[in-house]
């Protein structure tokens, strides 16, 4: 069991090293940078979600359509279910969705029973809940996409149905060798459909935001655990257990085959939610410690260390390449496709 969940005897405990509840704590200087790092990322934020979240109007979303480009934060219904290739059924998808699910509430479940309630201070719990949630969710929207794809199926029959797809993705047949003529036909495939697809209600939205939350906290949590906290921990002879080690890593797995097998789009102005997500964190905490003198979870956002200003921008900072990582598996995905399957791939880019 020990090889499950740890030694205690080698284990390392965070401590209390200051009163975090006296006003001398957060009355002064570093606390402000601090904070001043925290209201510029959430500024950020709401100008990115305010700029670009969200369809346009009717009579803008017509225009960019004639133009053979969208706007970036549109999101269809269907590429919430759609698997990357137009020859697997959705319900392939659903099935790793369910899977990954399951999976992921097991080893969470574990995580509580055997650590308590408080391993939700870490943010590495809070992302894993949120990505458990996610394929949760997905699940849900892979099942209704199923009934909707089998409904079309029986009312048009399985040829209209390919023909749909074809124009939905092509417009016209193309030869294989040639991704340059897809590329070509699935613009003018745009102008044809147009205003055709169903835009994704309010959940679709908040699905699609959490798919790239996700993504960018996964990269942060497991970039930062791997080296700097595994670091740290191995200098105190800390001995990690069999779970911690896969709840630092499935998820990314998970994730990037999540990535692989669907076809949701992944616009760079959403990593405001990701620094969204880090900062509700981060506010979480502050308020926490402001109302008890409890041990902070990383050393980081310690705010009695001389280098916590330095500590916090670093971390904001690290946002950009952990983001960055899975825009570019996205983008290699989007490549790799194209150039292997230009016929049946369901490419949103």
């Amino acid at each position: 069991m020990d090889f499950i969940t740890g030694s205690s005897k080698s284990s390392w405990q965070p401590v209390v090293t200051t009163d975090t509840t006296t006003s001398s704590y957060w009355l002064n200087w570093r606390v402000l940078i601090c904070a001043i790092c925290l209201v510029s990322s959430l500024v950020f934020t709401f100008f990115l979600i305010l700029k670009y979240e969200g369809p346009r109007d009717s009579r803008n979303r017509s225009r960019e359509t004639e133009e053979g480009k969208e706007h970036a934060g549109l999101v269809y219904e269907d590429e919430l279910w759609k698997p990357s290739l137009r020859g697997i059924h959705p319900a392939w998808l659903l099935g790793y969705r369910l899977v990954v699910f399951f999976v992921l509430l097991i080893m969470l479940c574990l995580n509580v029973a055997v650590d308590g309630g408080s391993i939700f201070d870490y943010y590495t719990q809070w992302t894993f809940t949120l990505i458990t949630l996610y394929f949760g969710v997905g699940a849900v929207i892979s099942l209704q996409g199923c009934y909707k794809y089998q409904s079309k199926v029986g009312s048009n029959g399985m040829g209209n149905l390919e023909r749909d797809a074809e124009r939905g993705s092509h417009g016209f047949s193309l030869p294989a060798a040639n991704p340059n003529m897809a590329i070509s036909a699935r613009n003018l495939s745009k102008i044809e459909i147009g205003n055709d697809r169903q835009v994704a209600g309010l959940c679709g939205y908040i699905f699609q935001v959490m798919f790239q939350m996700s993504a960018g906290a996964v990269m942060l949590t497991d970039t930062i655990f791997w080296f700097i906290i595994v670091p740290l921990l191995a200098i105190k002879d800390y001995e990690l257990s069999f779970l911690v080690i896969n709840m630092h890593s499935i998820n990314a797995v998970f994730l990037v085959g999540e990535a692989a097998f669907n076809c949701m789009r992944f616009p760079w102005f959403r990593i405001a939610y990701f620094f969204l997500w880090t900062t509700v964190y981060v506010i979480f905490q502050w308020i926490l410690h402001s109302l008890s003198a409890t041990w902070w979870p990383y050393p980081f956002l310690d705010l009695s260390d001389s280098f916590s200003p330095l500590w916090y921008s670093t971390v904001a900072l690290l946002h950009i390449p952990c983001y960055g990582v899975f825009a570019l598996i996205m983008k290699l995905k989007h490549l790799t496709y194209l150039r292997l399957f230009p016929q049946s791939y369901e490419s949103v880019s």
